[in-house]
């Protein structure tokens, strides 16, 4: 019969058993190789160097260097210009303006220039229509609006010319007293409005014309209202103003208005 090994021997068997089934452990068991190119990593050195002593300053004359061209923003140039403010540049004329602006040209140049009478007929003409209007607004007292427009002279003529007709006739149908007649000048002045009601009557200048005056206030009243400013005179003045002169002896001893002649009674 087989005899059990003593303890010690026991002890040594299985020390022996547990060695083989860890070696064949390691054996069998299957183990990750490093993948090709891969390098273990390796053993990491560093060295501090030496601080120095002091470090140079920086010369205070050289400045930092300039930003980068794209980070550095765009200057702003001046723009020079030749033109003045508010002038504007010259107009540009095609070939057919400019030859259609030579024979305009031509065409004055060509034209027959008046003679020295006519160019006087034409001074006289022009200087008798200036003193006839000059005449008028004598006669006529505008009070004008401020920056009035002109008025035309016809309009003023045809106006004054419609007040004596409608005086004249009113004259017919007030009595005038002829034995009070004065041997003085004297002179009236009535303003009307632009409807042609009557704005004021004031005696110029009364001499020994009493009645001569009441007389022509009376006519005055009885033509009231005249006929309102045309619209030319209307958007021009704010009033008209007559004068009537009183001159004895200057008539036939028929009464009767007529335009002034010159601007002095």
């Amino acid at each position: 019969m087989f005899a059990p090994p003593p303890p010690p021997q026991r002890a040594f068997y299985l020390a022996c058993l547990l060695s083989i089934a860890l070696h064949l452990l390691v054996l069998f068991v299957p183990r990750h190789e490093p993948a090709a190119g891969q390098r273990p990593p390796s053993r990491l050195e560093a060295r501090l160097q030496p601080r120095p002593a002091s470090l140079p300053e920086a010369p205070a004359s050289i400045a930092a260097p300039p930003p980068p061209a794209a980070a550095r923003p765009a200057a702003r140039r001046p723009v020079l210009s030749s033109k003045r403010p508010g002038a504007t540049s010259a107009p540009t004329w095609s070939a057919a303006e400019k030859a259609e602006m030579n024979d305009f040209l031509d065409e004055l140049a060509r034209a027959p220039r008046p003679t020295l009478a006519q160019r006087s007929r034409a001074m006289a003409r022009e200087e008798g229509r200036r003193l006839a209007a000059q005449d008028e607004a004598e006669e006529a007292l505008l009070e004008l609006r401020p920056n009035a427009p002109p008025i035309h002279p016809f309009s003023l003529e045809s106006y004054l010319e419609g007040m004596i007709r409608r005086l004249n006739r009113s004259a017919g149908y007030v009595r005038n007293d002829k034995r009070a007649l004065g041997v003085q000048t004297a002179a009236i002045q009535f303003r009307l409005n632009p409807d042609g009601t009557l704005k004021s009557f004031v005696v110029l200048k009364a001499g020994d014309q009493g009645a001569e005056i009441a007389f022509i206030k009376a006519i005055i009243e009885r033509s009231l209202p005249f006929s309102p400013f045309p619209p030319d005179i209307d958007r021009a003045a704010r009033s008209l103003g007559i004068t009537i002169c009183i001159r004895p002896g200057s008539g036939d001893g028929d009464f009767g208005f007529s335009r002034m002649q010159g601007s002095r009674c």
